[in-house]
Order: structure tokens, then sequence, then C-alpha cells
């Protein structure tokens, strides 16, 4: 199972103690790909180092096209005004790109930042790619912190489901919010929005499944997951209608193909654990996943599948993948369609677990 880096999360829980008692430092990094809670710790720094109202004179924001040394280094200058701190933050200025007279200008800057200031970089729709061997790296690692926002494990993200519904007067088991995050992912970023929607459908304290089922927006991977399950259970009619949904989300027919593909690989490789009587962890660690709850569902679905047709069914998808990357003009919709018009004609004897 993925685990969080112990580098990333000593680097938050610092944060988090620096706010708490009050030493927040000079300069930060923020960057990595939960963004929610990126920006809840952007925002709890500004409610520590800035006022209330005073936020116009003491909060400067660059973008990366205005934000060069010099243009930094005036604000950097500027006193804070009935306030002890200033703080600015700039977004998305790729700072081991820039050139290299910037880079050594910045490591000079960050090696002099006075001590009213807090300098925040964010990135939010680029990566952030230190070069360890550069003296802006070295700068960094001195004289600040470069904080990763990481996706979280998920007991803490059942746990923080579990509160964010109960902030909305509903309560959701801990099943419930697992199976909300095989359906929606598990960024804080993307499950936030569905939990407000849930939150305001559910008619009743406890919210359910159909809740769920009924408002939140599955992710591609649990809606292959859903097609899957209606081949297993013989339901052309299912399978169809799933198939149309991906189509209509817009998305190419050959990712379509390869999410499937993968899937089927996983059903196959689900398949083979069963019959080797290992468990759902061994799923984990083939697959990288960050949690059991899609290899149990994957074990789960397998009962329905006996081996020839998992193999079967691999090699059917590797050859409309085939077709559909080596044939000129061909209609990758098609091809797709062809290949659950196979799968389905071919159903799957019922596995012995």
């Amino acid at each position: 199972m993925a685990k969080t880096n112990n580098a990333d999360a000593a680097a938050v829980k610092q944060l988090k103690s620096d706010l708490s008692a009050g030493t927040l430092g000079q300069l930060y990094i923020f960057h990595g790909e939960e963004a929610y809670l990126r920006d809840f710790y952007l925002g709890q720094m500004k409610k520590k180092l800035l006022p209330g109202g005073m936020e116009a004179f003491n909060l400067h924001t660059f973008q990366a096209k205005e934000c060069d040394p010099k243009a930094l280094g005036q604000v950097i200058d500027c006193l804070p005004m009935m306030s002890e701190r200033t703080m600015v933050v700039v977004y998305d200025y790729d700072l081991f790109k820039a050139p290299a007279d910037q880079r050594e200008a910045m490591a000079a800057l960050f090696a002099d930042l006075p001590d009213y200031v807090c300098l925040v970089f964010v990135y939010d729709l680029i990566e952030y790619k230190p070069d360890a061997r550069t003296k802006l790296a070295a700068a960094i690692k001195a004289h600040g912190a470069a904080v990763k926002f990481t996706r979280q494990e998920q007991g803490d993200l059942v746990d923080w489901i579990r509160r964010r519904f109960k902030a909305l007067d509903h309560d959701i088991d801990s099943e419930l919010a697992r199976y909300l995050i095989f359906l929606c992912g598990d960024l804080m970023t993307g499950l936030i929005s569905e939990i407000g929607k849930i939150g305001a459908y559910a008619q009743h304290r406890a919210v359910t499944r159909a809740d769920i089922d009924a408002v939140a927006i599955p992710q591609l991977d649990a809606v292959v997951f859903q097609l899957t399950d209606a081949i297993a259970a013989g339901d052309f009619d299912k399978a169809s209608s799933v198939l149309s949904d991906l189509l209509h989300m817009g998305e190419p027919p050959i990712k379509l193909l390869s999410v499937l593909g993968r899937q089927l690989r996983q059903l196959y490789s689900a398949r083979l654990t069963m019959e080797e009587r290992k468990g759902a962890g061994y799923l984990v660690e083939l697959w990288g996943m960050r949690s059991a709850y899609p290899a149990q569902k994957l074990m789960d679905a397998a009962r329905r599948f006996d081996r020839n047709w998992c193999r079967w069914a691999v090699v059917q998808a590797a050859e409309t993948d085939l077709a559909m990357k080596s044939q000129v003009g061909a209609d990758g919709e098609e091809l797709l369609i062809d290949l659950i018009l196979k799968l389905a004609n071919r159903p799957p004897k019922t596995g012995i677990a």
C-alpha cells in the first residue's frame, strides 16, 4: 500500500506546529497534488499573519509572469502596516527553470529575508521540481521549508469525510465513506464538492448509498468497474448503457480502452490471487493501490469470473488495442463497442472461490 513519505508528513506536521505556536518562518514552498490542504493551510497562514482588515496593505501576490527577483525584492522591502508581518504569495513561478542570473538572485534574496516577511511560493498548475545540486536548492533548505501536500491515507480520509458530513448535519458510516472514495477518487479537492451535493440532496440524517449514487459524479475507473460488473452479470443492456455513458463523457475511445484493459488485467490477477489463496493485501502491493477497498472489490468481483474467461478477455482487449492503434482510419468507438459485444456474448462461468 502506498504510504505518505515520512519527510512530507514531517513537513506538514512542522507547519501545523508553527501555526499553533505562532512561529511561522520566512520562506515556504507549497506544492503537491492535494490542493484542498494546500489552500487550507495557506488560508490559516493568512489568518495568523494578517490582522483583519489589513490584508490590502500587508498581503502581496504575484503571478509567474509578474515575478522576478527585482520586483519581489521591492515588495519584500515594504514594511508592514499596523501589523508585525507581511505576507508575499507567488503562484506558479518555476524557480528552477528561471534564467541562471535570476536563480542566483533568488538564492541571495532567500538568504537575507527580513524577519517580518513570510514568502510563500505556491505550485498549482506546474510541478515543483527542485535541483538539489544548485545554490538555489541549498538556500531553500537553509532558510525555508518545502511542504508537499499529498493524498491522505484512507483512514484519515474516512475520518475527514465523516467530519465534513457532520458539519452538514448528516452522518455517514465508514463503509459508505470508503465507497465514496472509490467512486469519486481520493483527492479532498474533488471530494469536498461531492460531499456538499450529497449533503444537500440527502433527506435524512444518515446518508445512504442511494443518496451517493443519485448525485455524485463517478471517476472513470469506477464507471468502468460498473461496466465489467454488468458483463459479469450477463446484463448486456446495462453494459451498453454504461458504455454509452462513458462515450458521452467525452473521453477518447483509446483512453476508455486503456482503463478497461487495466480493469480486466486486474480482475485476472485477482482471480489468480484467489486461486493461490492469497488475500487482498497481495493485490494492493501488486498494483500499488492506496487502500485495500478497491482490492477487496476486485476479489469479490473475481468470484464471478473463471480463469479462462479472464485470460481470454485480457487477450481480446489487447487485440482491440492493437487494432485501434495500427489500423489506418480505424473507428475507435466502433472497435470498443465490438469488444463489449464479444465480452457480453461469452459470459464468464461462475468462478469457484
